[in-house]
């Protein structure tokens, strides 16, 4: 990835943050973005990486997150499409602004931000965008509607824009992690354990690891290797599909 310039949101903790981690290892110029100035700032000079304060609710932050990046590197390679969030609970009680909110994170700020990377990648001749995607990309569970749509519907623009990406030598793929071992993991603990009536133990074995085979929560370092692989010129027959690592959830 020498000389690569990589765009990762969310990068502030979690799976966004070992990828950030992972890429800098690499060689690849890390732009790391996140809502999170604090957390992202203390990260970010760790690694040596650029940092972009990011509200990517908001068109404009996603257009100025693309511009800031190509005016400090002079080339955009790599899209880590990341940030997101999680709300549990019932449809009928669920809140519209959060579902609005969520929407906006997980599905338009992807959409826009490919868009608005789309030129630099075709004048490269050469890109990857990588969609941090969810075993929920490619099954549901109950109360969590706008994670789920979001998730189905980021499949769908990876699909989409691999279509178009391919004459150009753009690839497109989602990476789909069952439960992973991240902050936004752990809140979703605590909200299950509301949720259900039941200990937060008792959300980790009997929820989140119930349809798993493997017995275990993703390290965010797992990821970041899946990743770091489809930036290789080894992966660049892999394009418009999704690498699932859920633990044999959906071979069942």
């Amino acid at each position: 990835m020498k000389n690569r310039t990589a765009i990762i949101t969310g990068a502030a903790s979690g799976i966004g943050l070992a990828v950030a981690k992972k890429f800098a290892s690499d060689g690849a110029n890390v732009v790391m973005a996140d809502i999170n100035d604090e957390d992202g700032i203390k990260e970010s000079e760790k690694i040596n990486a650029y940092f972009i304060q990011s509200d990517l609710t908001k068109q404009k932050d996603c257009k100025a997150l693309i511009d800031k990046a190509y005016d400090k590197f002079g080339r955009i390679d790599i899209l880590v499409n990341n940030a997101g969030i999680q709300h549990v609970a019932p449809i009928d009680e669920f809140p519209e602004e959060k579902w609005n909110f969520i929407i906006n994170l997980m599905l338009t700020a992807p959409f826009l931000l490919t868009k608005y990377a789309w030129p630099y990648l075709k004048e490269n001749k050469w890109g990857r965008v990588i969609n941090i995607n969810s075993v929920h990309g490619l099954r549901a569970s109950e109360f969590k509607s706008a994670y789920i749509s979001a998730k189905h519907g980021l499949m769908g623009l990876t699909k989409t824009t691999a279509l178009e990406g391919a004459p150009y030598g753009i690839t497109v793929n989602s990476i789909c992690p069952a439960y992973a071992r991240t902050p936004l993991v752990e809140n979703q603990i605590k909200d299950q354990a509301k949720t259900h009536n039941i200990s937060e133990d008792e959300v980790i074995e009997k929820i989140m690891l119930k349809k798993a085979f493997v017995k275990k929560l993703i390290e965010p370092s797992e990821v970041a290797e899946i990743a770091s692989f489809l930036c290789k010129d080894a992966a660049s027959t892999i394009t418009g599909t999704s690498i699932t690592a859920d633990c044999g959830w959906t071979a069942s």
